[in-house]
């Protein structure tokens, strides 16, 4: 019978040998650390879903594992393009995919059974961040927290009618704030209410904030996008419903909880125009798209409260934009993947001519689905 205390130390040999190399290329000397710190960081390097069953070695890593701290400095150092997983969600399945970069493909798959109840697969991804997903279940309008690695969840309606959320009406930004407090901004337009609600996981419960910006934003006449969060504040892309119609972008200061609008980068507006967000390492990014039988394509920058176009790209066939969502990986050679509502994924070499841009790699039919990093962040306190 093998022992907690030698299964602890085969495994904690075995991340020691495939870890302790990272430590090393820090700068830090094993030999000069205590124990326990070496301990720490080791097991903030390894796998998620290796941290969620070391939790059963003993009391003092289930202790360790469990800590704010432990998950914070674990989540900071899973955040890297290895550790990004596909989700796929069709009429039967729900699918999980690693990705493998060299050939602009997905590996194999691994069957994801939903933990709570849904009907049908109806599960809408409003947003993600840090392995963390802003789901909707469409048959009951409930919006949930929900981390596929470890499979926790956590309700956010409630019965005053807080977190229920109304497709093409509504719109959900996540977020987390200078308190590592895991937060949603709710954008709530109904007919008699208009308003803005945040919900805190550390406190468990909803409360109103005020929209001190131009209050016809709000109204039915302009979309909204999902939240795109970047540098301590959440974007939104709003379109006034027509062509040639408003078109801004609402940033939220997550700390200051305040509320301003930018320009939305300066394309034509003589046919169809919509945009894309996308968080690079901390800086914002947006595809542009306009035109009505021919798309034009441009990368633009965020630079203060200004827009600096990165690439732009020859006219190509009809492809709307409210089909591409933030399903958007980043590689640290350059290469962009950018994936649509419907599964077409695409890869975009930045070292390119525009010409060789848009490549398409692989197709889907029929999933919806999001982009998410493998941590073990939990949806509650």
């Amino acid at each position: 019978m093998v022992t907690p205390i030698f299964h602890q130390t085969i495994i904690f040999l075995d991340w020691t040998t495939k870890y302790s190399l990272s430590v090393l290329n820090e700068g830090i000397t094993m030999a000069d650390l205590p124990v326990h710190t070496i301990v720490f960081e080791i097991l903030t390097r390894v796998p998620a879903k290796d941290v969620g069953r070391s939790k059963s070695v003993c009391k003092q890593w289930y202790a360790l594992l469990s800590t704010q701290d432990f998950v914070r400095i674990h989540c900071s150092r899973s955040l890297v393009s290895s550790n990004q997983r596909v989700l796929l969600i069709d009429d039967l399945t729900c699918s999980v995919h690693p990705i493998i970069f060299q050939s602009n493909d997905y590996g194999p798959s691994s069957i994801l059974t939903f933990p709570f109840h849904h009907q049908n697969n109806d599960v809408s991804i409003l947003s993600h961040l840090n392995g963390l997903l802003c789901v909707c279940l469409n048959h009951t309008y409930e919006l949930l927290l929900w981390n596929p690695t470890t499979t926790a969840f956590k309700h956010l309606s409630t019965p005053d009618s807080h977190g229920f959320y109304i497709n093409n009406l509504d719109a959900v930004g996540l977020y987390v704030d200078a308190d590592d407090d895991y937060k949603v901004l709710h954008i709530k337009r109904r007919i008699g209410v208009l308003g803005i609600y945040v919900y805190s996981r550390e406190v468990d419960s909803w409360r109103n904030i005020p929209f001190i910006t131009r209050q016809e934003y709000l109204s039915p006449h302009f979309n909204w996008s999902a939240g795109t969060f970047c540098g301590g504040t959440l974007y939104f892309i709003v379109y006034e419903c027509w062509i040639g119609g408003t078109n801004v972008v609402i940033c939220f200061d997550v700390n200051l909880e305040q509320f301003k609008e930018i320009s939305f980068p300066p394309v034509p507006s003589t046919g169809m125009v919509q945009g894309v967000l996308v968080n690079v390492k901390n800086e914002l990014h947006m595809f542009a798209s306009t035109g009505m039988f021919e798309m034009t394509i441009d990368l633009w920058t965020l630079q203060g409260d200004y827009w600096i176009k990165v690439l732009s790209c020859p006219p190509i066939p009809p492809i709307s934009l409210s089909l591409w969502c933030d399903i958007t990986h980043y590689v640290t050679n350059g290469n962009w993947f950018v994936m649509t509502k419907l599964g077409k994924l695409f890869t975009i070499e930045m070292d390119m001519k525009p010409l060789e841009c848009f490549c398409p790699v692989t197709w889907f039919r029929g999933f919806k689905g999001a982009v998410f990093v493998e941590t073990i962040v939990s949806p509650s306190i």
